[in-house]
């Protein structure tokens, strides 16, 4: 085993298989931060933790839940946790007496191939923009967000077809095999540590109402990306008879021209549900109106008459 100290940093399932191979590989993980358990369910009346506390509860690993990553209690509980490295995966903003403790630093990994997507939803983010490829980061934390050193990268590409959801998967595991390469490189002493090109930056923004809504003037291709980029959370919107409707699944409309203003409805009631774009129109395959459970075309069209038909 080594005897590198490791305190590791995250609180989603994405950050898990992270974990789980540092576990796997022998690394003494002697602690491990996460966010307090938040009520939910049905009704809120469900104590929830997070997915990273369900896997370390089941390792049997020292488990930390500050409130406050600034507060005197907390650092001194992390101190005593003696790490000489933290890696941090999927969890929030350090404050630098946090991130500067260990001798070796603090390694983040980021969704993105940095300094492409800086910030919050990274790969959302290169789906929305119909990138072709995205990846995983290693990098070594300084003061401004996603700004620090490079380690290491590694690419997939991102299919015309595949979700948000369906890269997100990808990259957990993607993202476990960077973060074994980074501790090993640092465990060995071989680091070589590269500055980020600020000429290729890029953001990756809180994605909010404004940025989920679906604009129809904007080209087919663009529409259907925001959608896919968008699913599975938080998914694209739009309104249908005035009702807030969420667009899990749409496809090009082909061999149609319609002389309607983008955003138009037209269907047959039956078999099609279509929103016109500014250079052509998208069908709709799967949606869920407010109100109703996700459906597909077919059975919502069954139950449902469109009144807003062009």
């Amino acid at each position: 085993m080594s005897a590198l100290r490791i305190v590791f940093m995250g609180t989603p399932d994405f950050a898990v298989s992270s974990l789980r191979i540092l576990c796997q590989n022998g690394y003494n993980v002697v602690g491990v931060i996460t966010a307090t358990d938040k009520y939910g369910g049905r009704g809120g009346k469900k104590l929830i933790q997070s997915a990273i506390k369900t896997y370390a509860l089941e390792e049997g690993l020292t488990i930390l839940q500050p409130k406050n990553l600034k507060a005197p209690s907390f650092i001194e509980e992390l101190k005593a946790l003696r790490a000489d490295l933290q890696i941090v995966v999927a969890f929030r903003m350090l404050p630098e007496v946090v991130w500067n403790m260990p001798e070796h630093g603090t390694y983040n990994l980021h969704g993105s191939l940095l300094p492409r997507y800086r910030g919050a939803a990274p790969i959302h983010w290169s789906v929305i923009n119909g990138d072709t490829e995205t990846g995983v980061t290693s990098f070594k934390l300084k003061h401004k967000i996603d700004t620090g050193d490079l380690l290491f990268q590694e690419k997939i590409p991102i299919g015309k077809t595949e979700t948000t959801g369906d890269i997100y998967d990808k990259l957990k595991e993607l993202g476990a095999t960077v973060i074994l390469k980074t501790v090993k490189a640092i465990d060995a002493g071989d680091i070589h540590l590269l500055p980020q090109d600020d000429s290729l930056i890029s953001k990756a923004p809180k994605l909010d109402r404004e940025n989920t809504h679906i604009d129809f003037r904007r080209n087919t291709n663009e529409v259907l990306n925001q959608i896919r980029g968008l699913n599975p959370f938080p998914l694209a919107w739009t309104t249908l008879d005035f009702k807030e409707t969420k667009i899990l699944k749409a496809e090009k409309a082909e061999d149609v021209v319609y002389p309607y203003f983008p955003g138009t409805i037209v269907s047959d009631q039956k078999r099609f549900l279509h929103y016109c774009t500014v250079d052509g129109a998208i069908s709709i395959l799967q949606l869920k109106m407010q109100g109703k459970k996700a459906m597909d075309i077919q059975s919502f069209l069954n139950g449902y008459q469109i009144s807003s038909l062009a």
